[in-house]
């Protein structure tokens, strides 16, 4: 496997991974937004479509801006030191967190929990953009409506947005928030089809320990590469 392709590779797998979490975190947002809509539009899939896509689509946009915005800042870390010297740092930084988060998804350690709670005061001033969108009638209502749910308070987005700032670049940074939110992009999807079945799977604790070691290994391997 390239290395240069790990960064966007293990963030997709994450993304994917992290599905245990989306649906105790987001389950209620999809399932608010669905209902939300008109009975006519909820009850048929085709109809159905075209907003679950649009929700999606603004709350992987918004991750994408966060990742460029914090590959910038490592960008910018990077020029205070020398280069290799920075690379290695921000990857050390970037593994831990990876680490902390896999302790996370599986149940074994709640440390990022205090991360959301600090991500909180920041959505309580977005969070009032978003009311104002309710009741949404309209895809393009949908879609401002995902852009600010994509801020939404979230220990996955956060670690994922430690290894936007290792990406060391603008552009690297947006690409790999824009990994990890296609990777999220399946279980939200199927979220609102599934959700009985999804639940009851994503809580399973072996389900979550299984996702929780491999995200593990992954941050394992990018300390290794920070060493």
């Amino acid at each position: 496997m390239p290395e240069l392709w790990l960064p966007y590779i293990s963030a997709l797998v994450v993304g994917l991974l992290g599905g245990v979490h989306c649906v105790g975190m987001c389950g209620g947002i999809v399932g608010a937004l669905t209902f939300g809509l008109p009975e006519s539009e909820r009850n048929r899939l085709a109809s159905l479509l075209p907003f679950q896509i649009a929700y999606n689509a603004g709350r992987i946009g918004s991750y994408t801006i966060a990742g460029a915005i914090m590959g910038g800042i490592g960008m910018l870390l990077a020029d205070l030191m020398p280069v290799h010297l920075a690379q290695r740092i921000l990857l050390g930084i970037a593994g831990l967190f990876m680490v902390l988060l896999g302790l996370y998804l599986a149940g074994w350690w709640r440390l990022l929990s205090r991360v959301e709670l600090a991500g909180s005061y920041l959505w309580k001033h977005i969070e009032p953009f978003g009311r104002k969108l309710l009741p949404v009638q309209t895809p393009g209502q949908a879609l401002k409506i995902g852009l600010v749910w994509g801020w939404f308070p979230c220990g996955l987005v956060y670690s994922m947005l430690i290894n936007a700032i290792a990406a060391g670049g603008v552009l690297k940074g947006a690409g790999v928030m824009l990994a990890f939110g296609l990777g999220t992009l399946p279980n939200l999807m199927l979220m609102g089809v599934l959700a009985g079945t999804m639940s009851r799977f994503t809580r399973s604790p072996l389900t979550r320990q299984i996702a929780g070691a491999t995200v593990m290994l992954f941050g394992f391997i990018t300390l290794y590469r920070a060493v």
